[in-house]
């Protein structure tokens, strides 16, 4: 933020002041107001909303500086108001700063304090800024897409989700984007801007996963000599993701069912108790009331996390929203690699919609950059860019490649008759042919040559 930028609000009854503190923060090139009396303050605070205000403490009239203090704290929260008397005593002080006052100064004023302040409140802003925009971001990056029903609802539960505290089971098939709504989940709720933890449970052998959630006192493990937060403790004030809670033991369940109930709980190895503020949302592809029955989970934790549960379908239950979501994976992979955007055939899009899609949504996402990694020379996708990228074809396109024997032959095939196609489009004139597919021409008229293609 450059200090013309930075609008200040001067409030003072001595002229001279007014003038003096004016005239310095002008030369500084600041934008600058000032005003003589409460009444004026405040009038003048809400036609010229500054970033921030010299207020003085002591005035004439019916409205002192603390009572201006109070009206525009009561407003703006964000308010940076630097208080000024010239009959500073410990208790004025502090009376400024319990109603809002970011700081207090005392006369005669020290421009070099009050530019020092000044400084320290635009760093405090731009980072705050930073943050947000961050924020924002990432918000954007981890959006959800899709266009069906099924992605409308599943939007709605984790707006639902991010407004509370409360525990949450997301379940669904891998793939399925479990994690991506769980950060949503996070960056949705008050605790964005704190951390995000995640733990993949079942990476982690069942006898060390307690210290791994939990930390571990100092001692407990061969060569520990002080303690060790466990995930739990880096999550504070933020959100944990448990993925995999099918691989909680029993002792671990326990803990979490304790943790639930008083907010605490005990590292390995230790009997005393530390408090943590966390929202654990849990991930599974486990029907976990299954295994409540079978007796691996324990069925108090279940109804827990089951207060606000959310199941994702999987992706051959919402067709509808392949094509956002394949038109979202490239401009993603494009904005990441600076790779020039391909466009899909009406054929090969077909082809994506009628798809199983056993890996999901993360089957998806991998087929786009295995297309664009494996099939670089192309400028328009086909569905023999999708099985060259390895995709399993079924139906009318899967009969076609099964009639050849091999691999190698079946993309001979299309190769050559993509570019009979092309070079009969452009009315056999090879140089437009090459400009238009993106291939050099000398290596065109070696394909040409190799594929026997006549050309007029």
């Amino acid at each position: 933020m450059k200090n013309s930028d930075v609008k200040i609000l001067v409030v003072d009854d001595e002229p001279a002041i007014l003038e003096v503190l004016s005239a310095s923060l002008k030369d500084d090139e600041f934008n600058v107001e000032v005003a003589s009396h409460g009444v004026e303050a405040l009038k003048m605070y809400s036609e010229f909303q500054p970033h921030i205000v010299l207020l003085d403490v002591w005035m004439p009239g019916d409205i002192d500086g603390v009572d201006v203090l109070k009206d525009i704290k009561s407003k703006t929260k964000s308010a940076h108001v630097i208080m000024m008397s010239g009959h500073g005593t410990i208790e004025t002080a502090v009376h400024a700063v319990k109603n809002g006052a970011y700081d207090f100064v005392e006369k005669p004023i020290s421009f070099d304090r009050i530019s020092i302040l000044i400084k320290n409140i635009i760093a405090f802003e731009s980072e705050r800024q930073g943050k947000e925009n961050l924020l924002s971001h990432i918000q954007a990056s981890l959006r959800l897409i899709g266009v069906s029903e099924e992605s409308r609802r599943i939007k709605q539960l984790t707006t639902k989700i991010a407004a509370s505290d409360n525990w949450s089971l997301i379940y669904g098939e891998r793939g399925t984007g479990k994690r991506t709504i769980a950060k949503n989940i996070h960056f949705l709720s008050h605790r964005g801007a704190s951390q995000f933890v995640e733990l993949k449970c079942a990476s982690i052998p069942k006898t060390l996963l307690y210290g791994e959630i939990f930390g571990y006192s100092k001692d407990s493990q061969p060569g520990l000599n002080q303690d060790k937060s466990g995930v739990l403790e880096l999550a504070h004030k933020g959100t944990l993701y448990l993925d995999g809670l099918e691989s909680l033991s029993d002792e671990v369940q326990q803990a979490l069912i304790e943790l639930s109930k008083i907010g605490k709980a005990k590292k390995f190895g230790s009997s005393d108790y530390y408090t943590v503020d966390v929202k654990i949302l849990f991930g599974t592809d486990k029907n976990i009331k299954d295994l409540v029955k079978m007796g691996s989970f324990r069925e108090d934790l279940y109804l827990r996390i089951n207060m606000q549960p959310l199941e994702i379908k999987s992706l051959k239950d919402r067709l509808e929203d392949v094509p956002v979501l394949f038109d979202h994976f490239v401009d993603e992979f494009c904005r990441k690699t600076g790779a020039q955007k391909k466009f899909i055939r009406p054929e090969a899009l077909e082809v994506l919609k009628s798809y199983k899609w056993p890996g999901n949504v993360a089957e998806l996402q991998n087929l786009v950059e295995r297309v664009y990694i494996l099939a670089d020379q192309v400028t328009e996708i086909g569905v023999e860019d999708l099985s060259y990228a390895g995709m399993t074809l079924s139906g009318k396109a899967g009969a076609v490649f099964n009639s050849f024997g091999n691999f190698r032959e079946a993309r001979a095939q299309f190769e050559k008759e993509f570019l009979l196609a092309k070079i009969e489009e452009n009315n056999g004139n090879i140089s437009k042919t090459s400009e238009a597919i993106g291939l050099e021409r000398s290596y065109l008229h070696r394909k040409i040559k190799a594929f026997g293609i006549e050309v007029n």
